[in-house]
C-alpha cells in the first residue's frame, strides 16, 4: 500500500489562483463580447437611423400625391457599414410607395421622425429595421408617410467576434503571466512559515524557549499553541529529571543500609553457615544496588541525551575521582587501579553527568570481570585533536563478540553468563558518546583481557 502524499499548501495556493487568473480571463472574454455587441449595435442603430431619418425628410407632398427623392448619400452612410445588404420601404397611409413591399412593418407607428428600431427575419436573414414616420399634407389633407429601412448585421458580428478574440488573446496572455506570479505569490505568503520553522529547526535539543519570532497575525495562535507545547514539555521533563533522582535516592539509599547491617551482622556472628548466608546476601545486595545504578544510569543517559547541559570538564580530575571511588571495590578482590599519567590537565567541551556515566560503567565492568590480583589502568592521551581514554584489563575479554551486539540493551557477552549483570554497562558508554558526539570502540587486549578506548573532541584554544 502505498503512503499517502502529503497536502501542500503551496501548490494548493497556486492551483486556486491559477483558477482565479482563469475565470477572470474567461469573464473577460464574456465582458468584452458583450459590450462590443452592445456598443456595435448602438452604433450601427444611429447610423441606420440617421439613413432613416434623411430619407423620410427628402421625401415631398405634391399634388395627388408626394415626391421621392433619394439622395444617393443617404445609402453610401449606409454603404460606410460594410458589406451589406440594405432593404427600404416607404408607406403612405396603407399604400406602398416604393422600395420592397414585404418588408415586415413594425407592430406599431413610431413617432415623428423619432426611429423606431426592430430585429426580424427577412429573405433568410436577420435584418435590423428601422422606421421613422411623418405627416404630410396630400391634396390638403393629413396623411401619415411610414419610412422603414432595413440592413444586415453580418459586419456586427464580425467586428464583436473580432474583439473578443483579443480579449482571449489578452486574457490568455494575463493567464500566462498568472503562473509565475502565482509562484511568487505563493513564495512569498508562506515564506513567514518557513522563517518560523528554521527558527524552530536552529534551537539545540535543551532550548525549551518560548518561541518570540515576528510572525503574520495569521500564525500568532500556532505560535501561541507551539509555545503551550514547549511549557508542558518542559514541565514534564522537570518531573522525569526530579523522578530520576529521587528514584536513585530511595533506590540506592535502602541497598547500602542493607549492606551495612549485613556487614555488621558479619563481623559480630561466630556461626560458620550464618556468615556464609550473610556472604551471599552482601553479594546480592551489590549485585542489586549495581543492576538498580545502572537502569538509572541508562535513564539518566537518555533523558540528558535530549537535555544535555555541555560544560568544561577536565578528564584527568573526573577519573581520578572515579578510581579512588572504586578503590575499596577493587581492594576486595586485591586488584589495583592506576590512572597513567597520574597527573595530566585534559579539558574537552561536554555533558559532565554523560562523560562520568560513560567512565564509571567502564571501571566497573573492568573491574567485575577481571580476575584477583590484577590490574585496571587508565591511560589519558591527547591525539590529533581528540581526548582519548583507554580502560585496559586482564579479564576474560570479548570472545569475538562484535561491539553491536554487546552494546545492545540486555544483551552480554558469551562468556559471562556465570557472573551477576544487567547487559547495560556497555548500553549506556555507548549511548553517552553517541549523544556527545564520541567514539566508542571495545578490542581484546594483548595477551587477555580487554581495551575499552573512549574518544571526545578536545576544547577548542
Amino acid at each position: 500500500m502505498t503512503a499517502r502524499r502529503a497536502p501542500s499548501l503551496r501548490r494548493r495556493l497556486v492551483v486556486q489562483l491559477l483558477a482565479l487568473a482563469a475565470v477572470l480571463a474567461v469573464l473577460l472574454f464574456a465582458a468584452v463580447r458583450f459590450s462590443a455587441e452592445r456598443a456595435s449595435e448602438a452604433t450601427l442603430d444611429a447610423i441606420l437611423g440617421a439613413a432613416t431619418i434623411a430619407m423620410a425628410e427628402e421625401i415631398r407632398s405634391a399634388e395627388g400625391g408626394a415626391v421621392i427623392d433619394l439622395s444617393p448619400g443617404t445609402f453610401s452612410m449606409l454603404a460606410a457599414m460594410g458589406d451589406e445588404r440594405i432593404f427600404y420601404r416607404v408607406n403612405l397611409g396603407a399604400a406602398t410607395l416604393t422600395g420592397y413591399d414585404d418588408l415586415p412593418l413594425p407592430e406599431a407607428v413610431p413617432a415623428a421622425l423619432a426611429p423606431m428600431f426592430y430585429s426580424t427575419p427577412y429573405r433568410d436573414t436577420q435584418v435590423r429595421i428601422a422606421a421613422v414616420s411623418r405627416s404630410l399634407r396630400i391634396d390638403n389633407r393629413p396623411a401619415t408617410l411610414l419610412v422603414l429601412v432595413g440592413q444586415t448585421r453580418a459586419g456586427q458580428s464580425a467586428i464583436a467576434q473580432g474583439l473578443a478574440n483579443r480579449a482571449a488573446a489578452v486574457g490568455l496572455v494575463v493567464f500566462l503571466l498568472a503562473v509565475p506570479l502565482s509562484l511568487l505569490a505563493a513564495d512569498n505568503l508562506l515564506r513567514p512559515i518557513a522563517r518560523l520553522a528554521a527558527a524552530v529547526g536552529r534551537r539545540g535539543p535543551h532550548d525549551l524557549r518560548p518561541v518570540r519570532a515576528a510572525t503574520p497575525a495569521e500564525l500568532v495562535p500556532l505560535v501561541v499553541a507551539l509555545n503551550s507545547f514547549i511549557a508542558r514539555l518542559r514541565g514534564t521533563l522537570a518531573q522525569t529529571e526530579t523522578f530520576i533522582a529521587e528514584a536513585a535516592h530511595h533506590i540506592r539509599t535502602p541497598l547500602a543500609v542493607m549492606r551495612t547491617e549485613a556487614e555488621m551482622a558479619l563481623h559480630h556472628s561466630g556461626d560458620e553457615a550464618t556468615r556464609a548466608r550473610l556472604r551471599r546476601l552482601i553479594r546480592a545486595v551489590d549485585d542489586s544496588a549495581r543492576s538498580a545504578g545502572q537502569l538509572l544510569d541508562h535513564a539518566t543517559v537518555l533523558y540528558r541525551a535530549d537535555q544535555q547541559t555541555p560544560a568544561e570538564v577536565e578528564l584527568g580530575a573526573l577519573a581520578l575521582a572515579l578510581i579512588e571511588r572504586f578503590r575499596p571495590t577493587a581492594e576486595m578482590k586485591d586488584m589495583r587501579l592506576t590512572l597513567v599519567p597520574a597527573a595530566v590537565a585534559l579539558w574537552v567541551h561536554g555533558d559532565a553527568v554523560l562523560i562520568e556515566a560513560a567512565l564509571r560503567n567502564l571501571i566497573d565492568n573492568a573491574i567485575k570481570y577481571s580476575p584477583a590480583e590484577t590490574e585496571v589502568t587508565l591511560t589519558l592521551a591527547a591525539q590529533a585533536g581528540q581526548a582519548v581514554i583507554r580502560c585496559r584489563d586482564h579479564g576474560r575479554g570479548v570472545a569475538g563478540a562484535r561491539l553491536e551486539a554487546l552494546t545492545s540493551r540486555f544483551q552480554r557477552g558469551p562468556n559471562v553468563g556465570d557472573v551477576a549483570g544487567s547487559g547495560l554497562g556497555l548500553t549506556i558508554v555507548s549511548e553517552a558518546m553517541a549523544a556527545m558526539g564520541g567514539d566508542f570502540a571495545l578490542d581484546a587486549a594483548e595477551g587477555e583481557g580487554t581495551c575499552a578506548t573512549l574518544s571526545l573532541p578536545l576544547r577548542a584554544a
